[in-house]
């Protein structure tokens, strides 16, 4: 029997591109996890897969994981377009290279690792854990200043 993570995550950018920040929530039991980052001269999309990854790469063991994001472009990207774009060699169906390959590669790995169901709430719609991750995102700015 593995544990079972809820983990809820955002990316933000003052400028796209600018400097971004991103944000995850994990919880397990009786456990809550905050934790946050930012970069300069970074885009929003970056900073969403960004934040998926710091989340899965903190659990050291199998878990069944539950990934709870705003981004269209992390959950389609990681539970659609990835096996198009691994079939054809990391390129999109303009036959143009992937953007952002390096990240998408080490959430697939990641997400291999484990058993992970995606799911894509509504961004600023009152849900209580988006609305957290989206305030750590935002700190994660705030602090490069």
């Amino acid at each position: 029997m593995s544990d079972k993570v809820i983990i809820y995550t955002d990316g933000a950018c003052s400028g796209n591109p600018g400097n971004g920040g991103w944000g995850a929530l994990l919880i397990s039991a009786d456990n809550r996890r905050e934790i946050y980052g930012g970069e300069k001269d970074t885009t929003n999309n970056k900073m969403e897969l960004t934040a998926v990854i710091k989340a899965l790469s903190l659990l050291k063991y199998r878990c069944d994981v539950d990934v709870w994001t705003d981004s269209q472009y992390v959950k389609n990207g990681i539970t659609d377009w990835i096996i198009g774009w691994k079939k054809n060699g990391w390129k999109n169906s303009q036959k143009k290279p992937v953007k952002n390959k390096d990240l998408w590669m080490k959430l697939d790995e990641l997400s291999s690792f484990h058993n992970v169901s995606w799911y894509w709430v509504k961004g600023h719609n009152g849900h209580i854990e988006n609305e957290r991750v989206d305030e750590l995102a935002r700190q994660g700015i705030a602090e490069l200043k």
